[in-house]
């Protein structure tokens, strides 16, 4: 599935994808688009995967899109002002969003633009000291056409999502750990080691129970309160029949490591 731009693997429970054009700062193409959603949707599917890392070669995460060669670009250049016709149903975005997979962005350079996004949609952020989050937006005279209108003002309030968003502010590692979009700040050369190390904690809890808990955590976000806890009540009925029901119940009278097995 892998290709020259974007590489996709699977070791011990991780799907780790990496943007690979780093002579072009990890920016992505319109064909890049489409292998992202489909190693996505892959590794959701893959009973094996229990965590997603997206990450970059060289020095930037990513840089934002390269529409070199795109619909947009061409009708700039031909004057035309009809938009382009684009299907957000299975954008990248729009599909990380919807994972029951548990993701972590391990930002090992910058990220602007839809590559700030995408780190923005994922669940956890690991972010190198050298590292910036660049809302350039508004500066190239667009809006966070993938997703940043909705998770940034989520993630840490209305007020500090409108002073990034309207002045299309740069964020470095500090600033982004103290506004709380990321979890660990480390040198550059530990990212990829400790999204690992964290994607591996979460491989050995249930993943039925993972899964279940990241998509009652989606639905909450538009739910009442007595809504959810009837819907989480929901999810537990097919937890409590399961077989890593069983083992966590059995390792833990037995105070031994749990087996999971997905099942």
């Amino acid at each position: 599935m892998s290709n020259d731009a974007v590489l996709y693997e699977v070791a011990d429970h991780v799907a780790t994808i990496t943007f690979n054009r780093p002579d072009r700062q990890n920016t992505i193409s319109p064909s890049m688009l489409n292998s992202v959603t489909e190693m996505l949707l892959t590794a959701d599917a893959d009973r094996q995967v229990r965590a997603i890392i997206i990450t970059g070669t060289g020095k930037f995460f990513c840089a934002g899109l390269d529409l070199r060669g795109s619909d947009i670009t061409n009708n700039l250049a031909n004057n035309d002002r009809q938009p382009a016709n684009l299907d957000l149903r299975n954008t990248p975005p729009t599909v990380l969003h919807n994972l029951d997979t548990p993701t972590i962005a391990a930002i090992n350079g910058s990220a602007a633009g839809y590559g700030m996004d995408m780190a923005l949609g994922c669940d956890i952020r690991i972010m190198a000291q050298e590292a910036k989050l660049a809302a350039a937006f508004t500066a190239r005279g667009v809006v966070p056409e993938s997703g940043g209108t909705w998770i940034l003002p989520r993630l840490i309030g209305w007020s500090k999502a409108s002073e990034i968003i309207f002045t299309g502010k740069t964020l470095s590692a500090q600033d982004s750990q103290e506004m709380g979009l990321v979890s660990h700040i480390v040198e550059r050369n530990e990212v990829q080691d400790r999204a690992k190390h964290l994607a591996a904690e979460i491989a050995q809890n249930a993943p039925l129970a993972v899964q279940a808990s990241k998509r009652m955590m989606r639905m909450g976000m538009n739910e009442t309160f007595n809504d959810h806890v009837h819907h989480v009540f929901l999810q537990l009925l097919p937890l409590f029949q399961s077989a890593d029901f069983k083992e966590g119940m059995a390792s833990f009278m037995e105070k031994r490591k749990a087996e999971f097995k997905g099942r």
